[in-house]
């Protein structure tokens, strides 16, 4: 859309539905009246002091309502509730009203209508209405009423509007846009690619493998215990495409031992070898980064712990037993095995 929706309806149905090129204010307070922090009570001795204080309340809305009818608007909308007294002081000055509206979709209003989020009314101006909206209208979709702000003109904002048949569908269907929007986002910070389809983590293995080579003594099964785990993703990718994985990883390790083979990787659809960069199935560098990063961040952690992860008591532990397995009446984990 070139605007926002959101689930609202107006709060009276006499209100109009249809606005051509409205004058829209957001507030941040409620149209009703305040009532006392702490309990009051009150003593009347008279009927008209009860009336007096009826008139109060009347008088406070109509001051309220005042504020926002002199700056002319078409739509309020406000993050509170609306009494019915102020509905009925804007119904008379033919201003639709939609309240209890969420804070982020108040943001979005105002990023698409121009308008200001104002915490009082008595702080109203011309400059804190918005005009840019060219639409409002309010829609019956299924069982529920949605409100539709659109033909905007340079809006910050936008709503994206999924149809389904059921409601997994839609979760799903919400689940890969979001998913695309993270990609898109991904590619904005950070727009260098790399080769899909395990062509990168096979090529990293190739030369860590080279590495090893050139590594004496055991540090060297380091280099080859990480460039194994590296081969699980092609491996993992050929599996799942049902191609024969020893002869797709055979041949893609000959590929990238030789000069130039960077770009091999497997192609999902046909489970063959491919150059994946002419096929167009490219990797973010930003995501690569960060798997790395973190799988080699937990295989250190794994390594780094040392006697904490145990199944043995302390007591078969101290009597030089070994590690026998624990009887049922022993205690092996919690409160009672840390002493």
């Amino acid at each position: 859309l070139d605007g926002v929706m959101f689930n609202k309806d107006i709060t009276h149905p006499r209100m109009r539905r249809i606005i051509k090129n409205p004058r829209v204010v957001l507030l941040d307070c409620p149209l009703e009246y305040k009532k006392g922090e702490s309990q009051t009570s009150v003593e009347i001795t008279k009927d008209t002091d009860w009336e007096k204080l009826l008139q109060q309340e009347e008088d406070e809305m109509k001051k309220v309502c005042d504020d926002i009818i002199k700056v002319k608007p078409d739509v309020v909308i406000t993050e509170k509730g609306v009494s019915d007294l102020a509905q009925h002081f804007l119904l008379k000055a033919n201003i639709s009203v939609i309240r209890r509206i969420r804070k982020t979709d108040n943001n979005r209003i105002a990023r698409v209508t121009g308008a200001s989020i104002c915490n009082r009314t008595e702080e109203l101006t011309e400059a804190a209405v918005g005009s840019k909206c060219g639409l409002f209208q309010v829609k019956k979709i299924g069982d529920e009423y949605f409100t539709f702000m659109t033909q905007c003109e340079d809006p910050k904002a936008c709503s994206v509007i999924l149809r389904g048949a059921s409601r997994d569908v839609l979760n799903e269907m919400e689940r890969n846009l979001q998913d695309a929007f993270g990609v898109a986002r991904n590619i904005t910070l950070e727009p260098r690619m790399l080769p899909g389809g395990g062509a990168t983590e096979m090529a990293l293995a190739a030369r860590l493998k080279e590495k090893a080579k050139a590594i004496p003594g055991t540090k060297q099964f380091a280099y080859k215990a990480v460039a194994e785990a590296l081969e699980v993703i092609p491996r993992s990718l050929a599996h799942n495409c049902g191609a024969d994985v020893v002869r797709v990883m055979t041949d893609l390790r000959a590929r990238h031992a030789a000069p130039g083979g960077t770009n091999w990787g497997i192609d999902g659809n046909k489970g063959v070898v491919a150059d994946v960069k002419s096929l167009g199935i490219m990797d973010t560098f930003a995501v690569k980064q960060q798997t790395l990063r973190t799988s080699l961040e937990a295989a250190a952690m794994l390594l780094r712990i040392d006697d904490i992860i145990s199944g043995i008591s302390k007591k078969q532990r101290g009597g030089g037993g070994g590690g026998g397995m624990p009887t049922g009446e022993e205690e092996t984990f919690g409160d009672a095995r840390d002493g």
